[in-house]
């Protein structure tokens, strides 16, 4: 079932999404046992790819770049990713038996690029749409650097799409229409990729959620006290094992997390990985791939079940 790997595929490099479908095309040919599934489109008619690790009756999933400028996320994501396919395939590394327990037990879900267009128009500087790319030249006051750019390519801010508290981002968020950041819509879930991962959510059934973001080094892990008692159990854990800090609820609504928990009543988290202004440089990424990491890993954990125990 298993096959051992020789060497490291992930290297961090600027991640459009041409470098992400290199790297899902090397991981599943190298490692079977990977599911590759497409969820929905983007505006673009990019696919928007999920990849599952294990076969358990326990679902977790984790995303990343919500946001364009955001992308180092993804990075994460595929080297943690990777780094699981090379532990549970090589019985000589360390943690094979832990990674192979996790496999059995979890079925990990992985959004890795939710916004694949924004992030091309972050890292390329242009996209190939003509018609697009005078709509984001416009958006953007006619400024060639796009590395200020959150929202999908039409101007709308992906993680204030859902339907948690909405019409309160909408009426005090800035931008009254679209907007390289901030934007929430004309209406929730109105955009094919925020629409993609809430068909996801509903099929999937998630026992917890991960959405990565960037920067702050802090975690929210509350939304309107619908949260379940055990989400503090894993806040607590999370602060035990990485820099972030624990914070229970902002002022903040529509976002994928918040829709989660008010939805499903279950365990989300949004990280806020690294600490300065983005896009965060890639020098960071080793030491935001180490603070993060166990996180992850740990995320693999039910704690309901110590917890019970």
């Amino acid at each position: 079932m298993f096959y051992k790997s020789p060497t490291n595929l992930f290297i961090p490099r600027s991640y459009n999404f041409t470098e992400l479908e290199k790297d899902i095309s090397i991981l599943t040919q190298q490692y079977p046992f990977l599911k590759l599934n497409v969820i929905g489109r983007s505006v673009l008619d990019q696919p928007i790819y999920e990849i599952i690790f294990g076969n358990g009756e326990r679902r977790i999933h984790w995303n990343g770049s919500f946001h364009a400028n955001e992308w180092i996320t993804t990075c994460v994501l595929m080297k943690s990713l990777e780094w699981l396919c090379q532990t549970v395939s090589n019985g000589e590394l360390r943690f094979h038996k832990e990674v192979l327990t996790f496999f059995h037990l979890n079925t990990l879900s992985i959004v890795p690029m939710v916004n694949p267009d924004g992030v091309n128009l972050v890292v390329n500087g242009h996209i190939e749409d003509e018609g697009y790319m005078n709509h984001v030249n416009s958006l953007n006051a006619a400024n060639d650097d796009f590395t200020g750019w959150k929202a999908n390519i039409r101007g709308v801010d992906l993680n204030n799409q859902f339907p948690a508290n909405w019409e309160i981002e909408k009426e005090r968020k800035i931008p009254k229409t679209y907007a390289p950041r901030d934007y929430p819509g004309d209406a929730p879930l109105t955009e094919p990729e925020a629409i993609a991962m809430s068909n996801l959510a509903i099929e999937r059934n998630f026992d917890l959620l991960l959405a990565l973001h960037t920067q702050g080094k802090e975690f929210y892990w509350g939304y309107d006290h619908l949260e379940p008692e055990i989400s503090a159990v894993y806040a607590e854990f999370f602060t035990k094992i990485s820099p972030f800090k624990s914070v229970k609820t902002i002022d903040s609504h529509a976002g994928y997390k918040d829709w989660f928990i008010q939805e499903f009543r279950k365990p989300g988290f949004t990280l806020e990985l690294g600490k300065g202004i983005n896009p965060l440089p890639l020098s960071m990424f080793d030491l935001i791939y180490a603070e993060t990491f166990p996180i992850l890993f740990a995320s693999l954990i039910n704690l309901n079940v110590s917890k019970k125990g």
